[in-house]
């Protein structure tokens, strides 16, 4: 008995080891046939006042399917995916709409989009943009209950749309049965971000008393909003909107330290620099920070100016008001922004909007200085007030279109300004920042910062007090300032979002069941003439056929 036992153990090892082959096969038949694997981003999450928006979902594990579906197909299981240079926008307007069952959207972007691109951009590309910043605007403030992706174009997904194309133009789209494509992302699902932080950092430059004169010296604040909102908070840059804004905030401040750092040419006006949070949440981060000024402080200060979207303008600007246009301090900002811009060939035009109070929603943030009766103005290329997470660093607001020598112009306008009001040289043509001279402007420093936050995500709510940006733009405020403090703050509870921002694709080629059943059956009958010589070999063939014989009934046996 023992004998039989030790004879049958190497035949039992033998199926054991077929077994573990067949599920190897069977998997590498489904799964290792793997198309490419593409970094993607997701559409943003978020709530308003509990309200949803934004993509609810984040797992995929569907056949790919372009736009050439035969009409009436069922797509409730098909991720479609669709080239924004093919978009049609209407489509998806009534798709969303109707609300049709979908199992996801990949929309894939052209490569001017991302922060690596080097290409400049063209008439082509200009209205590319505008395509992608109205289906933006259209997904973030939708409800869409399953998962949207981004992905740039490359060679490789080309390729693979290339086929899925050819694939549904003969009537053969991806299915269980005839195979096809496969897109596959593994997450987990996404969960709300516990108190989001919102961080204000700002920075002191003081003027120059008088001996024995005991009265606060005024002061002039320069503030810009940091942070952006777009449809995918891992590609929400803002190169533009706000991240020009924020690149002529740090070369002014870099200009006026060099002023200030001699008592000689050191004004008698303290600067206020203000690197804000918030801006895309009705500049919550604003509020919170004007809100921490002592009554000493706001009294001090004359007027601020905001500086937002001034990198893809040509020769025209425009200053944003609430208070009526002719307050003192409008008229001196208005007149000495003007005046220096005549000289530079730059058209400065002056837009008065008034404040509603009862109505929560604010479009410019000098509008919160106004709230807190301090005057205030914006200098922008926008003309009008953008709508809600409209011009907050969107998909489209990359590096490649963001004009150089549009924000050195703009630096040169604001500081040349500033400067004659603190050293009363209003209305006359004196360069204290002419560009031969020490005090020029940096185009080297400018385009460093540039291509900095032009390849930084800096969507609030997924930037922790301490990363790396935040403490970036803290050191390098100490460098031009004094008396740099960092405030931390929670965005107001108004606003949820979710995590999940960005994830790894895989694309699979799968084949049709026909081939599955076929290589089954192949694999089957290997196996059994293998399995059959596997005894045949170690136990005989008598042996063999006894495996197949019935065995004797219990009556027999007892007989």
């Amino acid at each position: 008995m023992a004998a039989r036992d030790l004879g049958g153990r190497p035949v039992l090892e033998s199926v054991y080891s077929v077994i573990a082959l067949v599920f190897v096969l069977v998997a590498c038949a489904e799964l290792c046939d793997a198309a490419t694997v593409v970094d993607v981003y997701r559409l943003i999450q978020y709530d308003i006042a509990g309200a949803p928006f934004g993509s609810r979902l984040a797992g995929l594990n569907h056949h790919a399917s372009s736009l050439h579906f035969a009409p009436g197909a069922d797509l409730s299981r098909t991720v479609l995916v669709i080239p924004v240079r093919d978009l049609n926008l209407g489509y998806v307007k009534d798709y969303l709409s109707q609300r049709q069952p979908l199992g996801g959207l990949l929309f894939l972007l052209p490569q001017i989009f991302s922060f690596e691109s080097k290409e400049n951009s063209g008439n082509g590309e200009e209205l590319l943009k505008n395509i992608v910043m109205e289906l933006e605007q259209l997904l973030i403030h939708t409800n869409i209950p399953y998962p949207v992706y981004f992905a740039f174009e490359n060679d490789d997904i080309n390729t693979v749309l290339a086929d899925i194309k050819r694939n549904d133009e003969s009537g053969q789209p991806a299915t269980a049965t005839t195979g096809g494509y496969k897109l596959v992302v593994s997450t987990t699902e996404p969960k709300k971000v516990a108190s989001p932080v919102i961080s204000n950092i700002q920075g002191w430059l003081p003027g120059l008393k008088a001996d024995g004169d005991p009265n606060q010296l005024p002061t002039i604040a320069i503030v810009a909003s940091y942070d952006t909102f777009g449809a995918a908070p891992a590609l929400s840059m803002g190169s533009d909107s706000n991240g020009s804004g924020v690149v002529a905030l740090l070369e002014i401040a870099r200009l006026f330290s060099l002023l200030y750092s001699n008592p000689k040419t050191r004004g008698r006006y303290n600067l206020l620099f203000g690197l804000t949070s918030g801006g895309p949440y009705n500049y919550n981060g604003t509020h919170k920070w004007l809100r921490s000024f002592d009554q000493r402080l706001r009294e001090t200060i004359d007027y601020a100016i905001c500086l937002n979207s001034i990198g893809s303008w040509d020769n025209e600007l425009w200053i944003h008001v609430s208070k009526p246009p002719e307050n003192a301090y409008i008229k001196q900002t208005f007149e000495g922004l003007s005046n220096v811009g005549d000289e530079l060939g730059i058209k400065v035009g002056l837009k008065h909007k008034k404040i509603n109070i009862s109505n929560s929603r604010v479009a410019w943030e000098h509008e919160q200085f106004s709230r807190h009766r301090i005057t205030a103005a914006t200098l922008s290329e926008l003309s009008t007030a953008p709508g809600l997470f409209e011009n907050t660093g969107s998909l489209a607001d990359s590096r490649n279109f963001v004009n150089e020598a549009a924000v050195i112009k703009s630096v040169k306008l604001v500081a040349e300004s500033l400067a004659r009001h603190i050293y009363g040289h209003q209305g006359k043509n004196i360069q204290i920042f002419a560009d031969e001279g020490s005090l020029a402007v940096n185009p080297s420093y400018i385009r460093s910062w540039l291509d900095l936050l032009s390849r930084t995500p800096r969507v609030a709510p997924f930037l922790s007090k301490n990363d790396p940006f935040v403490m970036a733009l803290k050191k390098e405020l100490e460098e031009h300032t004094e008396e740099v403090i960092l405030q931390n703050e929670v965005l107001d509870g108004m606003f949820t979002f979710y995590d999940s921002t960005k994830a790894t694709l895989n694309i699979y080629q799968v084949a049709s069941v026909t081939f599955d059943l076929l290589l089954l059956l192949v694999l089957g009958s290997y196996l059994i003439v293998l399995f059959s010589f596997l005894i045949i070999t170690t136990r005989g063939l008598d042996d063999l056929i006894s495996l197949f014989r019935r065995p004797p009934s219990r009556k027999v046996k007892t007989a």
